[in-house]
């Protein structure tokens, strides 16, 4: 079963100091209790001898010792971390799930929320089982194996687990396959029909208006540049989509046939059979029964022993996030700062966006982690595509001048491709999920030409210029014979500059890596084969291999410190932000602090300084306003061109504190 719950055992390799490699077994990822004689508690990553994943947590009953300490701390509880006895823990995924914990005052699902009430949920006594109410969702393959792999935790110590479907595809009943019980709605519309993948090429409509793509791509499989050269799909292009397709199927059918009890051809069956009624799932054995959500209730509550005019006993997943690790000796002294990388990387920018690494908020995060003396080891959670040259390049140094302080162990996300892998590369060790999308050691520089289409719709274009090279991007026109070998020579100096690099990371030759580079897309499973990532698991897994590289006891509990949350004003943003900022222009304006909404904006403007105008802020009205950056709406609002103050003062907030 290559890419189901149990998959690849490949060892995972720990490099010693005389350059040797050894086989290394994963230890515990949290402590056991005190005394092993009182029978010992804890979470332990599973090892190649019992078959099971390396990213696999491994539940072991609560000793006395562990079971009367819990009890003492869940009786001193504070009022708003306290729960009903016998409650379910109700979990809704549905839209987003975020990589980051959200900042102060402001609420949304994340991975780190699940991952830590599901751990705590599995030691609670309260909780008597999972609730897990599934809609579409909109995360990576990757966020569905870490969830799953908590589930399947859960369900090891003995707890009910039950999954409501009303619509949804793959990712959703894989999610709810996680789960014993599967209910969905009499009409729910579950669509079930397999995979696929796609390309958008758009060269013939270049070619229409009259625009032509310079484009040097250094690899065969970089297809980005494909987007706008080709008018189909390449056969590099294809052999690699290929692979992640192959790849996402047989996880799916793996997961599904182990859940469901059926086999993998029952299962591929299933999927071209394209079942559209429910009653056809539930005949096939593919749910456990169709039921109204409120059904649902009534079966968990009959369960609870609850009266009947009481509701179902639950605490959501919002409310138990309150609940401390520490309740369940779940932390420890040592710390292991989780510093996470999530989006495109740039080199501008100030604060924290939930689609952006900045060069300089990362940078901080990593210098702050690397010098806080109780911060035993790092564990860098990358999920990106890449972006900025530079920027990753500035990124990479300091994650290697942190490694030569402490361990810095990667765990990749959903993405962790080009500049994305940049960044991994630096660490100790790399830590990727087996759906994980990696690799794409590679580099793709492009320009347009506009000639023709200046010349269709009667434009002209001049430039002057003083210097060989100094009209290289000169949109008028193409590249001449002499800018083109430049043009090239520019994008192979960065390819090289970039494979040499992670030759050297990844302690393989350069012409190994030659092999597993030219900007080729692996899937985690994949990229473990070939050298290019050390585990596959998820984020537990890193943990335990930096507190392994850290030198910190097996048994030892470690506090896991979240660095990064996604920032706002006190975490408020969008309409809140919004709001908020005609709140506070009211009070202001009540005030007398400053005449009126407009010298608010204007002192916070003369405070900034004056720059450039951003993002087209010559055409902004109010219905744009929002899709602004900060320093662009508070541009616009300088020039008069936004009519709401509020709006203005909000997207400040954002991106203020």
């Amino acid at each position: 079963m290559p890419f189901g719950l149990f998959g690849s055992k490949k060892p995972l390799q720990e490099v010693q100091e005389d350059g040797e490699k050894e086989p290394v077994v994963p230890q515990e990822a949290h402590e056991q209790a005190p005394s092993a004689a009182e029978g010992s508690s804890g979470t332990q990553q599973a090892s190649t001898d019992d078959g099971a994943d390396y990213g696999d947590l491994v539940y072991t009953k609560p000793g006395t010792y562990r079971r009367m300490k819990t009890s003492w701390n869940l009786m001193r509880a504070a009022p708003w971390r306290r729960v009903s006895k016998g409650a379910v823990l109700t979990i809704e995924l549905r839209q987003s799930v975020k990589e980051m914990l959200p900042g102060f005052w402001v609420y949304n699902v994340s991975l780190p929320a699940i991952r830590n009430c599901l751990l705590k949920a599995t030691y609670d006594p309260r909780i008597s089982g999972l609730l897990l109410k599934v809609g579409p969702v909109d995360c990576g393959w990757a966020k569905i194996q870490e969830i799953l792999r908590h589930i399947r935790l859960f369900r090891q110590s003995g707890k009910s687990t039950v999954a409501f479907l009303e619509r949804g595809g793959e990712k959703e009943y894989l999610l709810a396959c996680g789960c014993d019980e599967v209910y969905t709605n009499p009409v729910a519309s579950l669509n079930l029909r397999g995979m696929s993948m796609s390309g958008t090429f758009l060269r013939g409509t270049l070619d229409k208006v009259g625009v032509e793509p310079q484009v040097r791509r250094i690899g065969k499989y970089k297809s980005f540049g494909d987007t706008i050269v080709r008018e189909s799909m390449s056969d590099p292009q294809r052999e690699q989509m290929s692979e992640l397709l192959e790849d996402m199927y047989q996880y799916f059918v793996d997961v599904v046939a182990e859940s469901r009890k059926k086999t993998a051809a029952e299962v591929m069956h299933m999927l071209d059979e394209g079942f559209v009624e429910m009653s056809e799932y539930k005949a096939g054995g593919w749910v456990t029964d169709l039921k109204y959500f409120d059904e649902v209730e009534k079966l968990i509550k009959d369960r609870q022993g609850r009266a009947k005019k009481d509701s179902m006993a639950q605490v959501t997943l919002r409310q138990y996030t309150s609940v401390s690790l520490s309740a369940f000796g779940l932390t420890g002294p040592d710390t292991i700062a989780v510093i996470r990388a999530v989006g495109g990387i740039t080199g501008s920018g100030q604060g924290a966006s939930p689609n952006t690494i900045t060069c300089k908020k990362l940078a901080e995060d990593i210098r702050k982690a690397r010098d806080r003396k109780n911060v035993k080891a790092i564990v860098l959670r990358v999920d990106s595509p890449g972006g900025d040259v530079l920027a990753s390049d500035v990124l990479w140094r300091e994650v290697r001048m942190a490694a030569r302080k402490k361990p810095v162990v990667a765990s990749m996300g959903d993405v962790a491709a080009s500049g994305g892998y940049y960044l991994s590369m630096a660490a100790d060790k790399i830590v990727a999920e087996r759906l994980t999308i990696t690799g794409s050691i590679g580099v793709v520089v492009a320009k347009f030409s506009f000639a023709e289409m200046y010349k269709k719709i009667g434009v002209g274009r001049e430039m002057l210029s003083k210097g060989q090279f100094a009209g290289l991007f000169a949109d008028g026109r193409s590249f001449s014979k002499e800018e083109d070998e430049y043009f090239t020579r520019v994008a192979n100096i960065f390819y090289n500059i970039f494979r040499d690099k992670a030759a050297e990371c990844r302690n393989l030759s350069v012409e190994d890596m030659e092999n597993y580079a030219q900007g080729r897309v692996w899937s985690g499973a994949r990229a473990s084969r070939v050298g290019l990532v050390d585990a596959l698991g998820g984020i537990d897994l890193a943990v335990d291999v930096a507190k392994r590289a850290a030198k910190i006891p097996p048994k030892a509990h470690v506090h896991v410190w979240e660095v990064c949350r996604e920032r706002g004003f006190m975490g408020v943003s969008g309409a809140g932000a919004s709001a908020l900022g005609s709140l506070l222009l009211a009070f202001l304006g009540r005030s007398g602090e400053s005449g009126s909404a407009m010298d608010v904006l204007q002192h916070a403007r003369s405070q900034q300084g004056l720059t450039p105008l951003l993002m087209g802020v010559e055409g902004v009205d109010g219905s744009a306003s929002a899709e602004l950056s900060p320093q662009a709406m508070l541009d616009a609002a300088f020039l008069g061109r936004v009519d709401d103050p509020s709006r203005v003062l909000g997207a400040l907030l954002r991106g203020a504190f």
